[in-house]
């Protein structure tokens, strides 16, 4: 990464199919969770706070 930042260490869900489509990949961070599509890493990620990522996750295990 640039500007002197570590490299993120990123994993997959085990929720994840095996085949390796629609996956998403976290890597996680004191202040945040970023979040990125497997598929195409080049793309730029997004992060969100802890706390957002926590009520995300209830909120999608619910359904």
């Amino acid at each position: 990464m640039k500007d002197g930042m570590t490299e993120l260490a990123w994993f997959k869900s085990s929720y994840s199919g095996s085949q390796g489509d629609d996956c998403v990949e976290v890597a996680i961070v004191e202040q945040a969770v970023h979040v990125r599509d497997s598929k195409d890493v080049t793309r730029p990620s997004f992060a969100v706070g802890r706390e957002g990522w926590g009520q995300f996750v209830r909120f999608a295990s619910e359904r």
